[in-house]
C-alpha cells in the first residue's frame, strides 16, 4: 500500500489553514471586536507554526511565530485588529505561503520587510495616547498581589472527544507542567455497564492549580478544544511569596482542599466559561465521523473507470437488443440501472459548493479597494449551488479577470459615486443559479455601466465594425471579446491592455459555456456566464448525418422538426426554416461535413441554443438519447472548433460530439450574411 508523502499532507493542512486564518481576517473588517474571529485566527497561525515546525518548515515556523506574536497582543486587548494589521498580516500570509510551496528559496530579505511592516502596525494601534492631566486623574487599578496565584478550573469535554484524535490525559498534563496541580474526576455521568460506549467520554475533572503564570497560558493549554468543550477558570485566590508564619496544623487544614472564597473585583475574578449549545456534541461527532479527505486524484481516477462501465453497459445493451435470451436482456436491464444510479451517485461525489470559488474573492476584493482607492463591498448568493470541481478549477482565472474588470471599469471613486447620488461603497455582487444541466454565475456591479457609444467608436476605430452598422444590443456588447479591444482611456495595474477578455470567453467556450454582457448606464453591468454542472458524462441526442454518428448535448437541444422535401427545396439559397412566425436559420451538417452523401428523404432539424440565440441542425436520422462519457480530443484535433470531444458507442466506434457554442455563432454569422446581401 503506498502511503501519502507527509510532507504533501502538510501542505494540504496548511491550505486549509489560509483559508481559515484569511476568512477570519476578512471578518474582522468588518466587526474588529469579534473574539471568536480573533482566537480562530490566532488559532490558525498557532497550529500552522506548530505543524511548520514538526515536518521541518523552519523558516516557516520562524515568520509565522512573529504574526502569531502580534494576534496575541489583538487577543489579549493590548492592540486593536486595525485595517493596517489586518492588511499587514493578509501580506505576510502570502509569505508563508511561499515558504511551504519553496522551503529552500531565499525569501528573507521579503520577510523582513513584511515584518518591519507588521510590527509598525502592531505599534501604531496600540491605543491612543493619554494627556498627562488625564493620566493623573485616571483611577490607578489595585496592583495584583506578586506570587503564585490559586485557580479552580473545571472542565468537561465533549464526549467525541477520543474518537476525534484528543486525549484529556493531555490536557492534564500541560495543567501540571503550569504547577501544583490537585485533579478530581466527576465520576456521576458514567452510564451502567450494559449501556456504556467505550469511545465515549464520561468524565469530567475539576483541577485546584497553584502556579505563577497568567491566565492566558491556561487558556493556551484548551486552544484547541474551547470551542467544543464546557470550560470555567476561576482564579480563587493569589498566594504570598514569603512564607507566613503560620502554625503547622493551619498550614496543613488550609492547604487540604480549597475553600469557597468571598465574590473579588471583576477584573481579577473574571471567568472563563465555554458551553456547547445542547446537542452540538453529537451533531459535531457525527459531522467528523462522516466526512473523509480524499485527494481528488482519486476521485478523477474513479470517474474515469465509472465512465469505462458506462460505456461497457452500453455495448452489453446493445447485445441485448439484438438477442432473443429473455435472461440475457434481464441482466442487461439491472446493468444499465446500476450504472445508471453509479453514474449519479459519482457525480454528486464530484460537485462542490460555489462557495469554494466565492471564497477567493473576499481577499481580491480587499485588495483591490486598497489599490484603487476605492469603497467596494463583495456580496454573494447562491452559494450552496453545487458544480462539478473540475468546473470551479478553470473558472477561476476567467471570473478573476471579470471581477478585475468590474472593479476597475465599473465601479467608481466614492467623490464620482456622491456626485451621482450614489452610496460612497460600491457593491459587486456574486450570484449562482442552477438550471437544468445547467449552472449560471453573474458578476454585477452597481457602477457606472458600459458606454455603447464608446464601444461603437472603438469597434469602428479599430475595423471590427462597418461605421453606422446595424447591431442589437448583445451584438454589440459581444465586441468588448475581441482580440485587443479596450474602452479604458487609461492603462493601469488592473487592466486597460485590451488583454484578457478574449481569453475569458475562449475559457469559458472551452466548458461549452456562453457569456452575455447587459449594461444599464449608470446603474451598473451584469456578466452572466453559463457553464454546464459537470464535464464528465452528459446526457446527449444521437444522430446520423451522412455515415456518420454524432452527440448533441442533450441541454443545449429545444425541440427537433421534420425538414419535408418540399421545404428542403425552398430553403436551398436561404437556409432559414420558419417557426412560430420566427425566423430560424439552421445549417446543414452533411454539407458542412462535406459527406458526399445524398440526403435522406425523410430529414429532421435540431433546434439548438446558446442564451437568447437559436439554430437549426438538419441531420439525416435521430438515434436516440445516449449517456455521453465525454473524451479530450488530441492535441492533433485541438484547432478542430466544430466538435468538443468524443465519446464511444456501444458497438465500440467513436462519435464525435458537437460544439453548440460555435454552431450557433455560425448559424449567426449566417443570418448576419444574408441580412447584410438583402
Amino acid at each position: 500500500m503506498k502511503h501519502p508523502d507527509p510532507v504533501q499532507v502538510f501542505r494540504m493542512e496548511a491550505a486549509e489553514l489560509f483559508e481559515q486564518i484569511e476568512s477570519g481576517l476578512l471578518d474582522l473588517l468588518h466587526d474588529p471586536s469579534d473574539q471568536q474571529q480573533i482566537d480562530a485566527v490566532f488559532r490558525g497561525l498557532h497550529t500552522l507554526k506548530g505543524s511548520g515546525a514538526m515536518f521541518g518548515f523552519e523558516a516557516l515556523a520562524a515568520f509565522t511565530h512573529h504574526c502569531e506574536s502580534a494576534f496575541d497582543k489583538v487577543r489579549k486587548s493590548e492592540a486593536p485588529a486595525s485595517e493596517e494589521l489586518i492588511a499587514a498580516v493578509l501580506a505576510a500570509q502570502d509569505h508563508m505561503k511561499a515558504l511551504v510551496e519553496t522551503p529552500q528559496a531565499d525569501l528573507e530579505a521579503e520577510g523582513e520587510v513584511l515584518l518591519a511592516r507588521l510590527h509598525e502596525a502592531v505599534g501604531n494601534g496600540a491605543g491612543p495616547a493619554v494627556s498627562p492631566v488625564a493620566e493623573a486623574e485616571a483611577p490607578v487599578p489595585a496592583a495584583r498581589p506578586s506570587g503564585p496565584s490559586r485557580w479552580s478550573i473545571h472542565m468537561r469535554l465533549p464526549e467525541n472527544v477520543m474518537a476525534n484524535g484528543t486525549t484529556p490525559l493531555g490536557l492534564l498534563d500541560e495543567l501540571r507542567e503550569l504547577g501544583e496541580c490537585t485533579i478530581l474526576a466527576e465520576r456521576g455521568s458514567i452510564p451502567e455497564l450494559a449501556a456504556l460506549d467505550p469511545t465515549a467520554l464520561h468524565v469530567g475533572w475539576k483541577i485546584d492549580l497553584v502556579t505563577d503564570k497568567p491566565r492566558s497560558d491556561i487558556e493556551d493549554v484548551f486552544i484547541f478544544v474551547m470551542d467544543d468543550m464546557e470550560l470555567e477558570i476561576r482564579e480563587a485566590e493569589a498566594l504570598p511569596t514569603a512564607p507566613q508564619a503560620v502554625a503547622p496544623a493551619e498550614e496543613k487544614e488550609s492547604g487540604s482542599e480549597p475553600q469557597p472564597q468571598p465574590a473579588a473585583p471583576a477584573q481579577a475574578e473574571r471567568p472563563v466559561s465555554r458551553a456547547a449549545p445542547a446537542g452540538r456534541d453529537a451533531k459535531h461527532g457525527d459531522k467528523a465521523a462522516e466526512n473523509v479527505r480524499v485527494p481528488a486524484g482519486r476521485l478523477d481516477e474513479l470517474m474515469d473507470r465509472v465512465g469505462e462501465l458506462v460505456i461497457a453497459q452500453s455495448r452489453l445493451s446493445r447485445l441485448a437488443g439484438s438477442s432473443a435470451d429473455i435472461h440475457l436482456r434481464s441482466v442487461s436491464e439491472d446493468v444499465e440501472r446500476l450504472s445508471g444510479e453509479l453514474r449519479d451517485t459519482m457525480m454528486v461525489l464530484r460537485m462542490v459548493p460555489i462557495t469554494q470559488l466565492f471564497g477567493r474573492f473576499r481577499r481580491l476584493i480587499h485588495d483591490l479597494a486598497r489599490e484603487t482607492g476605492k469603497q467596494i463591498e463583495l456580496i454573494t448568493e447562491g452559494e450552496n449551488t453545487e458544480v462539478d470541481k473540475a468546473v470551479i478549477e478553470r473558472l477561476a482565472d476567467p471570473m478573476v479577470h471579470l471581477v478585475r474588470n468590474s472593479c476597475d471599469h465599473g465601479i467608481e471613486t466614492p467623490a464620482e459615486r456622491i456626485a451621482a447620488g450614489k452610496p460612497a461603497a460600491g457593491t459587486i455582487r456574486l450570484i449562482a443559479r442552477q438550471s437544468g444541466g445547467d449552472v449560471t454565475i453573474v458578476i454585477r456591479d452597481d457602477g457606472r455601466g458600459i458606454d455603447r457609444q464608446r464601444v461603437r467608436a472603438k469597434a469602428e476605430a479599430q475595423g471590427l465594425i462597418p461605421p453606422n452598422a446595424q447591431m442589437s444590443d448583445q451584438e454589440l456588447m459581444q465586441l468588448i471579446f475581441k482580440p485587443g479591444f479596450s474602452t479604458a482611456q487609461q492603462i493601469t495595474n488592473l487592466s486597460g491592455r485590451g488583454v484578457g477578455m478574449d481569453v475569458v470567453k475562449k475559457s469559458v467556450e472551452a466548458l461549452r459555456g456562453t457569456i452575455n454582457i447587459t449594461s444599464t448606464p449608470g446603474q451598473g453591468s451584469d456578466i452572466a456566464l453559463s457553464i454546464p454542472l459537470t464535464l464528465a458524462i452528459i446526457d446527449g441526442l444521437l444522430v446520423r448525418v451522412g455515415a456518420g454518428t454524432y452527440v448533441i448535448p442533450l441541454s443545449a437541444v429545444e425541440e427537433c422538426l421534420e425538414l419535408s422535401p418540399a421545404d428542403d427545396r425552398r430553403s436551398l439559397d436561404r437556409n432559414f426554416i420558419s417557426l412560430r412566425d420566427s425566423l430560424v436559420p439552421f445549417i446543414r451538417l452533411r454539407e458542412l461535413f462535406q459527406t458526399g452523401t445524398t440526403p435522406d428523404p425523410h430529414q429532421k432539424v435540431v433546434i439548438i441554443s446558446t442564451g437568447e440565440e437559436r439554430v437549426g441542425l438538419v441531420v439525416d436520422q435521430i438515434i436516440g438519447d445516449h449517456q455521453t462519457v465525454i473524451k479530450s480530443m488530441s492535441k492533433l484535433h485541438h484547432s478542430v472548433q466544430t466538435f468538443s470531444g468524443a465519446t464511444i458507442l456501444g458497438d465500440g466506434s467513436v462519435a464525435l460530439i458537437l460544439d453548440v457554442t460555435h454552431l450557433v455563432a455560425a448559424g449567426q454569422y449566417q443570418e448576419a450574411q444574408l441580412r447584410t446581401a438583402i
